[in-house]
C-alpha cells in the first residue's frame, strides 16, 4: 500500500481518536498521530492552534496543520553524541539527507527557537550534522545517518564513501548549511555550534569553491552514472561541458540533482555570492578569524563581478536578464527549474530585490511560454522542471513565486492554486499534473509542505485578507 493510501485509510480508522476540537467534519485527519510523530515542539503546536483559530479558511486551516510540522513530525532524528546535539534529516520518501533539503526543511522553525529550548537544541543539531557532512566530502549532495554505504548509487563513477548515499556536485549544497548557520545565530544569538569543527567545515567550503572555478584544472571531482536518464550524468568524462575560466564557480549538478548543460549555473553562483559574505560576518564576528572573514568576502565579490558580466544577457522579447546556465564563452539557457535556488526564488535568497530591473524581466521571462518549463493546464499555471515529467507543475516554484511577488493578485492566485492541487491528500507534492492534481509526483515531500507552511504563516502574519474567500 503506498504512503497515500496509508495515512488516508489510517486516519479515516482512528478518526474520532485524533479529531482536534476546531476540525471541521469535512476533512479527515491525515497527519501523523501524537504517538507516531518523531519529535513535538510546544512552539509549534501553539503556532498551529493559533493559526486554526484565526485563519477564516477551513481547508487552509486544515492544509497549514498537516504542512508546516511535517518535518518535525516524520522526518528528524534527534538524538545526542558527544555531548552535542544531532539531528539527522531525510527529506521524506528517501532515507538520506540532502544538505539542500534539511536546511529548507528546518528554516521557517527558527523564528520560533527562542520559544521552545528543545526546538533549539534539534535545529543545533541540524547545523552539527551539516558540519559533519561537509567534512566527510563537500562535493556530496547526500548521506546516510551511518557509514552504511548506498544502495542505490554504489556504482556510480567517482569517489563514493560509505558514509554518502549519493555525490553529485552541486553549490547550493554548500550554500544552504552557511544559510541555516547564519540565520540560527542571528535568530538566537548563540554560537555554541560555530566550533572548531565548524570553521574547518566553512574553510573546506571555500577550497571546494575556488577548486571549481576551474582557473588552473578541472579540479579534482568528476561524476559518470549509468542511467537511461541523460541529465543524471555530466558529459566529457563527467567533467561537465567546457567553461571558460571567468570568475564563477562551476557545478556539475542543479538543486534538482539533475546535470547542468552550461556549468555555470547562475541563481547558485548568486547564492554563493550571498552565502560567503555571511560567512564573512560570521568568521569575524564569531571566530574572530580575519584571513577567513576576508578571504570570504573576496570570493564574493569575485563571483559577483563575474556575474555583472557574465550572467546578464539579452532577450529578443524580455531585454536584459539573467540567464539560467552560462559557461563564459557567451552560450546561455533561457529557462528556469522550479527547485531553489532558482531564477525566480533569487530575492527569497537575498540575490537581488524584487523591483530590480533585471530580475523584473527576467521574471516575466520565467512566467511565460518563453521558459520551456512554465505549464499552463486546468488545474493551476507555474513553473515545473526536466526532473519530472512534462506538464508536471512544481509546488515549491508555486510557493516561491508567492514569496517573491509585489502584486496581491497573484499571491492569491498562487495559494489558491495550492489550495486546490493536493489532490486530496491533505500535503503538496514534488509536482502535480497542470490537468489533474491527482497525478503528482512525491506523495511525502517535507521541503514542499514545510514551505508551503511558511507562505501561509506569513501571509497570515502581514496580508491576512489575501487568505479570505480562495
Amino acid at each position: 500500500m503506498n504512503r497515500r493510501k496509508f495515512i488516508q485509510n489510517s486516519a479515516l480508522a482512528t478518526l474520532g481518536a485524533y479529531f482536534y476540537e476546531f476540525m471541521p467534519v469535512d476533512f479527515p485527519v491525515v497527519r501523523v498521530p501524537r504517538s507516531k510523530r518523531k519529535f513535538s515542539s510546544i512552539a509549534v503546536e501553539k503556532l498551529i492552534s493559533d493559526m486554526k483559530a484565526n485563519l477564516r479558511d477551513t481547508e487552509l486551516a486544515w492544509l497549514f496543520e498537516n504542512c508546516f510540522p511535517n518535518t518535525l513530525d516524520t522526518t528528524v532524528d534527534f538524538t545526542v553524541r558527544n555531548n552535542k546535539p544531532d539531528t539527522f534529516v531525510i527529506t521524506g520518501d528517501i532515507h538520506a539527507m540532502w544538505l539542500r533539503d534539511s536546511t529548507a526543511q528546518v528554516m521557517p522553525y527558527l523564528a520560533l527557537a527562542k520559544q521552545d529550548p528543545q526546538l533549539k537544541k534539534l535545529l543545533a543539531g541540524v547545523i552539527y550534522r551539516q558540519t559533519k557532512c561537509i567534512l566527510i566530502d563537500p562535493y556530496a549532495n547526500a548521506f546516510n545517518k551511518e557509514a552504511t554505504g548506498s544502495k542505490d548509487f554504489k556504482d556510480d563513477i567517482t569517489q563514493m564513501k560509505p558514509e554518502l548515499h549519493e555525490r553529485k556536485w552541486e553549490i547550493d549544497s554548500l550554500c544552504y548549511p552557511i544559510r541555516l548557520s547564519y540565520n540560527y545565530w542571528k535568530q538566537t544569538k548563540d554560537s555554541m555550534p560555530f566550533d572548531a569543527n565548524w570553521a574547518k567545515a566553512m574553510r573546506l567550503v571555500i577550497t571546494t569553491f575556488r577548486e571549481q572555478q576551474r582557473k588552473e584544472s578541472k579540479g579534482p571531482y568528476s561524476f559518470m552514472r549509468s542511467s537511461p536518464r541523460s541529465i543524471d550524468t555530466p558529459p566529457l568524462d563527467g567533467y561537465g561541458f567546457p567553461i571558460k575560466p571567468v570568475g564563477l564557480i562551476a557545478s556539475m549538478f542543479r538543486p534538482s540533482d539533475d546535470a547542468t548543460v552550461f556549468p555555470f549555473l547562475v541563481p547558485s553562483n548568486f547564492f554563493a555570492v550571498v552565502s560567503l559574505r555571511q560567512l564573512s560576518e560570521m568568521a569575524s564576528d564569531i571566530l574572530k578569524d580575519k584571513e577567513l572573514s576576508l578571504e570570504a568576502l573576496g570570493l564574493a565579490a569575485e563571483v559577483d563581478a563575474a556575474l555583472k558580466r557574465y550572467a546578464i544577457v539579452e532577450h529578443p522579447v524580455f531585454g536584459k536578464v539573467y540567464a539560467y546556465e552560462v559557461d563564459g564563452f557567451g552560450n546561455r539557457m533561457y529557462m528556469d527549474d522550479a527547485n531553489a535556488p532558482s531564477l525566480l526564488s533569487m530575492p527569497y535568497f537575498g540575490s537581488c530585490k524584487v523591483d530590480d530591473p533585471i530580475y523584473v524581466n527576467t521574471r516575466n521571462m520565467i512566467l511565460s511560454d518563453s521558459n520551456p518549463y512554465y505549464y499552463k493546464g486546468f488545474a493551476g499555471k507555474g513553473v515545473g522542471a526536466p526532473h519530472t515529467p512534462e506538464h508536471y507543475i512544481w509546488h515549491i516554484g508555486l510557493v516561491m513565486q508567492a514569496l517573491t511577488s509585489v502584486d496581491d493578485a497573484e499571491i492569491r492566485e498562487c495559494i489558491s492554486i495550492l489550495k486546490t492541487t493536493h489532490g486530496g491528500t491533505g500535503f503538496m507534492h514534488e509536482s502535480f499534473h497542470k490537468d489533474d492534481p491527482k497525478k503528482f509526483t512525491r506523495s511525502w515531500f517535507a521541503w514542499a509542505n514545510t514551505l508551503f507552511g511558511e507562505l501561509i504563516w506569513k501571509m497570515q502574519r502581514e496580508k491576512p485578507q489575501l487568505l479570505v474567500g480562495i
